[in-house]
């Protein structure tokens, strides 16, 4: 049985990807953002979330061990971060500057993978975070990549439809071409591995999604001395649109996949047969992915929303933790009940927030330690809003440098959609997002909010943000007529 039991609703956009560790829960957003979460109780960490990308993150991904996490992005950087305490441990620029759409760690965290909008693959040493070497497959955006359980090898799916297959020196050992018609979306490994027909050859199974509808599951053969062979297992076609996502559970027993058609589809990987369809998100379901420790499953959407499922079937509880949670207590008693994280607090603007209302929106960011000390100096929306860190410091006299840093990071982001929900696409920055100011018109023919697109120029050699091709001149040309427009358009609201 597969039950719904938490809802995190805290992405402010579509949600691109999750990802388990053995005790933590990640989530990636178009918002620019990535989320952290325990999976004791799926509160979020009080370093989360994490804000180091420039502009969309594509793709989340842990270290085996669970100490680093890896993000990548359109801003054409793959971001590792400290899972103690959310700081950035690298920034790995991918060769090229190309748009950042993959990456992966191989099984002992020796090496990082990273796949490009151009088709460049980026091998990294993890140990020295720095790039061992680069290939590029033409005409390619790679979307989806995996380490085999044993390391030595790695699949890579690109838009054009092909899966192929690398070694760490990467040379290609063998293409499926046309994998998937109209391209692959996503692939990953079963955890396991088994020996072939020879003793020296090793078997894998390899799930993989696309655009034409279908989940397909491959053989992987793979002898050292004459390379690799794949054949194809079984074709699942439980759903009925593109599907974008794909994911084994820790033993090898269960596979997921989330699809165009707004459904989760949950199969007995060994023979394809189809245990469960579900239905809860209102939008695609671009992410899934099953916890390596608990019957835990997640699936992201572009609805913005993240589910968390408990799996009972069995299967992929083997080897699993057995302590106790507060989603255990939930469904002690009755296994179809769903908890839920929902935002409860007043739907007017911050600034007209009453004292109660500062009081609940902080209870519904985990904040509820702040509560009391909010209520004894009677802050209300307008007082919240013109807080920041020396006032929470020497005025509110709250100690915790955690809970002053996460509660400014919430505040800003009240801010920001309280700014620009409802704003018309064409008056947000494509860097920041966010209501321009002062829009100037790069040389790409794209408008930018200038002190964005100026940093941008500074820090990225001159490319575009949009395309990512050689900016042919820094010179900015003030657009009067976009900043008139919003002026009327703030002025009509």
């Amino acid at each position: 049985m597969v039950s719904l039991i938490c809802t995190l609703n805290d992405h402010r956009d579509d949600v691109n990807c999750c990802a388990f560790s053995a005790n933590l829960l990640a989530t990636c957003s178009v918002d620019k953002t990535i989320h952290v979460y325990s999976t004791r109780d799926f509160c979020e960490l009080p370093f989360s979330p994490l804000l180091g990308h420039g502009y969309v993150v594509h793709w989340c991904a842990f270290s085996p061990c669970g100490q680093y996490l890896a993000s990548c992005s359109t801003d054409a950087t793959t971001v590792i971060w400290q899972m103690d305490s959310g700081e950035i441990e690298a920034v790995l620029e991918h060769p090229g500057r190309s748009p950042v759409r993959v990456c992966a760690f191989s099984p002992d965290s020796v090496h990082l993978v990273s796949g490009g909008s151009d088709g460049t693959l980026a091998l990294w040493d993890f140990t020295k975070r720095s790039l061992l070497r680069t290939c590029a497959v033409s005409d390619n955006t790679l979307v989806a990549c995996s380490f085999s359980p044993c390391g030595q090898l790695f699949v890579s799916g690109s838009s054009y439809g092909d899966l192929r297959v690398w070694n760490l020196e990467l040379r290609q050992l063998h293409a499926a071409k046309d994998a998937h018609d109209l391209g692959v979306s996503c692939c990953q490994f079963a955890p396991q591995m088994q020996r072939g027909s020879g003793s020296d050859v090793m078997e894998y199974r390899l799930a993989s999604c696309g655009q034409d509808s279908l989940l397909k599951i491959w053989i992987l053969s793979y002898t050292p001395s004459t390379g690799c062979k794949m054949r194809l297992h079984s074709t699942l076609t439980g759903q009925t649109a593109p599907v974008l996502s794909c994911s084994f559970s820790a033993d090898g027993q269960l596979l997921v996949s989330g699809s165009v058609d707004k459904s989760i589809t949950v199969y007995e990987a060994s023979h394809g047969t189809l245990l469960y369809t579900l239905r809860q998100h209102e939008r695609y379901v671009t992410a899934c992915a099953f916890s390596p420790t608990l019957p835990l499953m997640a699936t992201g959407s572009m609805d913005k929303s993240v589910n968390l499922w408990r799996v009972e079937d069995g299967h992929s509880t083997k080897g699993a933790c057995t302590h106790t949670t507060w989603w255990d207590e939930a469904t002690s008693s009755d296994g179809d009940k769903e908890g839920e994280k929902t935002t409860g607090y007043s739907t007017l603007m911050p600034s007209d927030w009453s004292e109660d209302d500062v009081s609940s929106w902080l209870r519904d960011q985990g904040l509820e330690a702040l509560v009391d000390v909010f209520k004894t100096n009677n802050i209300d929306g307008q007082e919240l809003i013109a807080l920041n860190k020396d006032t929470l410091s020497t005025e509110l006299k709250i100690e915790s440098v955690g809970l002053r840093a996460k509660l400014v990071r919430k505040i800003e982001e009240l801010k920001m959609e309280s700014t620009c929900t409802g704003v018309p696409n064409e008056y947000l920055c494509p860097i920041t997002q966010e209501l321009m100011k002062d829009p100037v018109i790069a040389a790409d023919g794209y408008s930018y909010e200038r002190e964005a697109i100026e940093s941008w120029i500074r820090t990225k050699n001159r490319s575009s943000p949009m395309t990512n091709l050689p900016l042919q001149t820094t010179l900015l040309t003030p657009n009067h007529t976009l900043k008139m427009a919003i002026s009327r358009w703030k002025t009509s609201l």
